[in-house]
């Protein structure tokens, strides 16, 4: 078995790749919601309805997505072309999406779903490939894990780039009050960097490793998958994680501005405070992982989410900044603490499979968990909405007292209840560095042996025909 070392500048080079995919990821999180009701002029029923079918199309769109990538390969690698090929149309996908048009509602509602449309195809045909390049790096689990960190430090950079950059450039006096123009540049400057990264990203890595891809009828592959319990985990944490995320950083915005009473420097900065905690979070889990096991870890940061909530929503009055903000940076810490460990688990879920049913399924699989996550953006946004809706939310008003205390919730108890499940869930899953060794070492052997010949090759032998 080789084991691939990657150098500090192709760890760079990968995290590169999801800064740029975190561009859109962090501004469906923590920006697009609020942008919707109070910039764009969206009612909350209808964007919760836009979140939810659009993502419908992602049953489609993602799995076929894997399935291209298994199917096709280019001089550059299987997977490093679509950074170099879509860079630029995803860019423009993210400007139009921020961007206002001076029409009526129907109009303007019509721009919406077009432009969100276009954005989450972009963002499919970039992320899959994406999330799969790690498998082709390095079979060390130990470098895919620190290579994974990198990933996951530079995401959340690119967080907290758009955590100060759009709220303050948006409400800067250069627009003279127009928000909406503010939003336009601000994410248009966002858009450049994303196709920098991601061009970045193509020239410094190398795709080293070749997997045999089968081919399998696509029936045949969501049967295999089926039969992976461990990637169904994966399935079922990445849904729950995603919406209990999404959910408490959608209502970030709104939190600081409606129930601690925050101007926009104040809102820039409670969700910096997050994603800071979180960048922190990623340095933070590469070294306890070197000494506790990952996946202990991983459940119970989670769990701990759930009560650090809890205390969040009653300890924090409307209006106590500095308590909020301490809550608010250690809800984000320990809830970050299990990413670098939930990606590296992926391309380890891919080959606990192949050791299970001798078949390798990796484009299906890794289409499969941005699915999941895309479903979990998706219904996370429109319970967001329709919560704003069942509390009464009225944007850019003073808020009722029943408004205010939907917000808290929105922001600590139900996301907290969904990382609980997470690191209840998470007792299911069984793939510890040292069984991921033992299965490498069967792949290994299986490899080196060659397969049996079936009836067909066998009576061919006996007959000579």
């Amino acid at each position: 078995m080789t084991s691939y070392k990657l150098s500090t500048f192709e760890k760079v080079g990968f995290g590169a790749g999801d800064m740029a995919v975190n561009v859109v990821i962090s501004s469906m999180m923590l920006i697009i919601t609020f942008f919707y009701t109070d910039i764009f002029g969206l009612k909350p029923t209808d964007m919760a309805l836009m979140f939810l079918l659009v993502r419908v199309m992602d049953a489609v769109t993602d799995p076929l997505m894997g399935l291209i990538t298994d199917k096709y390969k280019s001089r550059w690698g299987r997977y490093r072309p679509y950074f170099l090929f879509l860079s630029v149309p995803f860019g423009l996908s993210v400007f139009l999406t921020f961007s206002t048009p001076d029409a009526d509602y129907n109009l303007k509602l019509a721009w919406a779903y077009s432009t969100y449309i276009f954005v989450t195809l972009m963002f499919t045909a970039v992320t899959i490939p994406y999330i799969s390049l790690i498998g082709v790096l390095t079979d060390d689990p130990k470098e895919r894990l620190s290579a994974n960190g990198y990933r996951l430090f530079f995401a959340k950079v690119a967080a907290f780039l758009v955590t100060i950059i759009v709220p303050m450039l948006a409400s800067a006096d250069y627009w003279q009050g127009d928000k909406a123009l503010g939003y336009q540049v601000a994410m248009g400057l966002m858009s450049v960097m994303a196709v920098a990264l991601f061009l970045f990203c193509f020239f410094a890595t190398t795709e080293r490793l070749e997997h045999q891809v089968d081919k399998k009828p696509l029936k045949e592959q969501f049967s295999l998958l089926l039969k992976n319990d461990q990637w169904l985990v994966l399935c079922g944490v990445c849904v729950l994680g995603t919406i209990g995320y999404v959910v408490r950083g959608s209502v970030a915005l709104y939190y600081a501005k409606y129930y601690l009473g925050g101007d926009g420097t104040v809102q820039s900065m409670f969700l910096s405070t997050g994603v800071g905690a979180a960048i922190l979070a990623m340095v933070a889990s590469t070294w306890i992982t070197k000494k506790y096991c990952k996946v202990k870890l991983f459940r119970f940061s989670q769990m701990a989410v759930g009560v650090l909530s809890v205390l969040m929503f009653v300890l924090v009055d409307p209006g106590d900044l500095w308590l909020a903000f301490v809550m608010f940076f250690l809800v984000s810490f320990v809830v970050d603490l299990h990413a670098p460990i939930f990606w590296s688990a992926i391309a380890e879920a891919v080959d606990y499979g192949q050791s299970k049913t001798g078949k390798r399924v990796a484009g299906l699989s890794f289409g499969g968990i941005s699915f999941c996550q895309k479903a979990g953006m998706g219904l996370a946004g429109g319970m967001v909405g329709l919560l704003l809706a069942f509390f009464d939310y009225v944007p850019d008003q003073v808020q009722s007292d029943k408004s205010l205390m939907g917000i808290a919730l929105m922001l600590t108890i139900i996301p907290g209840l969904f990382h609980y499940l997470v690191g209840a869930l998470m007792k299911r899953y069984r793939i510890t560095d040292l069984e991921y060794q033992r299965l490498l070492s069967e792949l290994e052997v299986s490899r080196t042996v060659p397969p049996a010949p079936d009836d067909t090759e066998t009576v061919k032998m006996v007959t000579g025909v």
